[in-house]
């Protein structure tokens, strides 16, 4: 396994563009693997990622994720040339199924077999990005192609986190992006993207990409209370898929609880906590996203939490960098040799 690079992912809820932006900055003036922006509700992801494309120089640029449902395959693989062109080469793209409120609530369409459309939109998008035309045309039209491809292969994540999309993710993506997943099921989840990697024409070992939410304060009983936020508002405000994944890395007592108590973390869900966000002080990031590391991720995206004061934000960037320094350190003929 290659060694794990970190990065930092912003949510839907996070909505102050120009904060996004500066942070941008710093994060590529820092050397972080990748900025992930997320949309839902909010700003077209695509936008603000082309915005992020023209102000920096070295960060990696990621949806994360676009919605199946909210582009048709050809509208998404456009996109994707365009930013893959804007950001010299730096773009990949992530996708996901998206959750039913969403889609039937902003987009108006049924949520309905997920993992077919997710397979077809996967297997549509990088089609057309390969110069292929578009496998399943509306009914007797001439399938088209695309006129201009990417400068550079664009690599597909997918957010998947049932069984189903996970092996769908071994056969179709180059990456799998779970968010919320327990990092001592994250064998689990390889296990499973294994499965699917078998089945696929062409092999690919798909990396294993993590969004962790950031729950970390200038001590213990602000950490707490981070998590606490995260997921109770998981449980509660995002339709019905987070709420039993959680369950099944707790216990549905335990979502219970989180779903009475949103400004507090009862003590039966601090074991939950610890394992599905990055839940401790800023000192102590090296050895969080390590575990993450040694559980078995490639990639760790520490998704800032929305609202907080920028300062604190950009105290959480330089942190997600700390890590790599550290490495970097570590690897110095200097400190190999004891000097």
């Amino acid at each position: 396994m290659t060694t794990a690079t970190a990065g930092v992912a912003f949510t839907p809820f996070e909505t102050r563009v120009e904060t996004m932006m500066r942070l941008a900055w710093q994060a590529d003036a820092l050397g972080l693997d990748r900025i992930g922006v997320a949309e839902a509700w909010s700003h077209d992801a695509t936008i603000v990622l082309a915005e992020m494309a023209a102000q920096t120089t070295r960060v990696g640029l990621g949806t994360g994720v676009l919605s199946v449902w909210s582009r048709t395959p050809a509208t998404i693989a456009l996109a994707a040339v365009g930013l893959q062109r804007a950001s010299g080469g730096r773009f990949s793209l992530g996708l996901g199924a998206g959750s039913p409120p969403l889609t039937e609530g902003l987009h108006g369409l049924r949520w309905e077999r997920p993992i077919a459309r997710l397979r077809d939109t996967l297997t549509a998008v990088r089609a057309l990005l390969e110069g292929e035309r578009l496998p399943r045309p509306a009914s007797d039209a001439r399938p088209l192609r695309l006129g201009v491809l990417p400068d550079a292969p664009v690599p597909i994540a997918l957010a998947a986190l049932s069984d189903a999309s996970i092996r769908l993710a071994g056969e179709l993506a180059d990456e799998w992006a779970p968010f919320l997943w327990a990092r001592s099921r994250l064998e689990d989840g390889v296990a499973l993207l294994e499965q699917g990697a078998a089945r696929a024409t062409r092999p690919r070992t798909p990396r294993v990409a993590v969004a962790v939410p950031v729950a970390l304060g200038v001590d213990e009983a602000a950490a707490r209370r981070a998590a606490a936020w995260w997921l109770s508002t998981y449980v509660t405000r995002m339709g019905p898929i987070y709420p039993r994944l959680l369950a099944r890395f707790s216990s549905p007592e335990t979502v219970a609880a989180l779903q009475a108590t949103p400004e507090e973390l009862p003590a039966d869900a601090e074991a939950l906590a610890r394992e599905v966000t990055l839940l401790g002080t800023y000192d102590e990031v090296p050895e969080l996203v390590a575990a993450w590391r040694e559980a078995g991720a490639d990639s760790v995206q520490l998704v800032l939490p929305p609202g907080r004061p920028e300062a604190e934000l950009a105290e959480v960037v330089a942190a997600a960098a700390a890590p790599e320094r550290v490495a970097a350190v570590a690897s110095a003929p200097g400190m190999r040799e004891g000097r």
